[in-house]
């Protein structure tokens, strides 16, 4: 990869409000299962019943990632992602007000569906705006996104809940959307598109015919999202009802993880542009994640409280590595006149697995307890290393 390809100055202002834009979202998406430790503890809810709450968002953006990721390569990144932050807010807005917990898990699905406009589209400007030569290093910064979001959740929602109930986490999200809709509106330029062949008046070739190297790297994805989204639902509880953290001190922690992990997407992103593979890098994030859940579950088991929350903090930073890797690997594979949808499949799959890790491992915690749990989800990125492909592809 050549170090010589400039970036433009406006790339890093993209950049900015993407990351931005997606955290926004991502704050709605994560408040839920924040709300466990007050619905569970507090108000007796089953925990597979707060898990199935808690992935209402996940399964709406599921329904909806594909159409937005089509409207952003049809019709451009700017307004899709203005426009789904605006209809995130107003939904975040009506679930605050929302009485009964079945027109919560309503509101909160719709307001996932419409915040995974960012997703797809917040993607497709990093990858338009910046050479291949710094795509890792930047998508690393734009995956940094989510974590964000999430530290956010675990650090705001415990507090408000014990003070306001869920409306206040949710009327929080809502003006923090609001404020950035109007930023990105005002700020994001659709980035520049290569002119088309004057040769050619075919339609762009399906990148999925070509080859089964986009299905492989969703499949990956699919696969180490597992324990990604276990430690976001479930860390916390785990943290007060199994090693008796105080509400405050457990959030506190998972906001340091998460912290701690969207700095280590920036890094292992880098580290792709140095090696110049981001498949290679992948592999060694596939390897980590089954040794990280499997040292998890062993400081679980014996209960070293302090010994267990600093693996929680590894064990994230390991979960949300791949993230930035395989959304580049997917972007650069099916080029731009294919990276919306293709973004937008990479997230279904991801979202897909995640919505059935709430109550799926709600359940499986109840019947056997979180350490079991925990050595059990180490097998998912067990599964994943033989699926990584041995070489990045790229379009054109």
């Amino acid at each position: 990869m050549s170090d010589t390809e400039a970036t433009p100055a406006a790339a890093w202002r993209m950049l900015a409000l993407g990351v931005l834009a997606q955290a926004a979202g991502t704050l709605l998406v994560s408040t839920p299962a924040y709300l466990i430790p007050l619905l569970h503890v507090q108000r007796g809810v089953p925990l597979a019943q707060a898990g199935l709450l808690a992935s209402a968002p996940t399964f709406g953006m599921v329904l909806t990632l594909v159409a937005w990721g089509a409207l952003a390569d049809r019709y451009g990144e700017r307004w899709v992602i203005a426009g789904g932050l605006f209809l995130t807010a107003a939904f975040a807005l009506a679930a605050s007000f929302a009485s009964g917990f079945v027109g919560l898990g309503v509101l909160l699905l719709l307001g996932g569906a419409a915040s995974a406009s960012t997703n797809a589209a917040s993607g497709r400007v990093v990858v338009g705006w910046f050479p291949r030569s710094r795509r890792g290093l930047a998508m690393g910064i734009r995956q940094m996104s989510q974590p964000l979001g999430v530290a956010a959740a675990a650090v705001a929602v415990p507090p408000l809940a014990d003070r306001l109930g869920p409306a206040g986490p949710l009327l929080l999200a809502a003006v923090v959307l609001a404020v950035l809709t109007v930023l990105c509106a005002l700020g994001i330029k659709n980035p520049p598109r290569p002119a088309p062949r004057p040769a050619s008046t075919e339609a762009p070739a399906n990148p999925y015919r070509a080859s089964g190297f986009l299905w492989r790297i969703h499949l990956v994805s699919v696969l180490l999202v597992v324990p990604q989204f276990t430690l976001s639902i479930f860390g916390l509880v785990w943290l007060i009802t199994q090693l008796h953290w105080s509400a405050t001190a457990a959030g506190i922690v998972i906001g340091l993880s998460q912290f701690v992990g969207a700095i280590g997407r920036i890094v292992i992103g880098s580290w792709s542009d140095r090696v110049g593979s981001r498949t290679r890098v992948l592999r060694w994030v596939a390897v980590s994640g089954v040794v990280v859940m499997a040292a998890l579950a062993a400081t679980g088991s014996v209960k070293w409280s302090v010994a267990a929350a600093v693996v929680l903090i590894i064990a994230t930073t390991v979960s949300v590595a791949d993230n930035g890797l395989s959304f580049t690997s997917v972007a650069e594979a099916a080029g731009p006149a294919w990276s919306g949808r293709a973004l937008g499949l990479q997230n279904t799959g991801q979202f897909l697995a995640a919505s059935a890790v709430g109550p799926g491992i709600g359940a499986l915690i109840t019947a056997v307890g979180y350490p079991v749990a925990f050595a059990l989800v180490a097998i998912a990125p067990l599964l994943s290393i033989p699926l990584v492909p041995q070489r990045d592809r790229h379009w054109g």
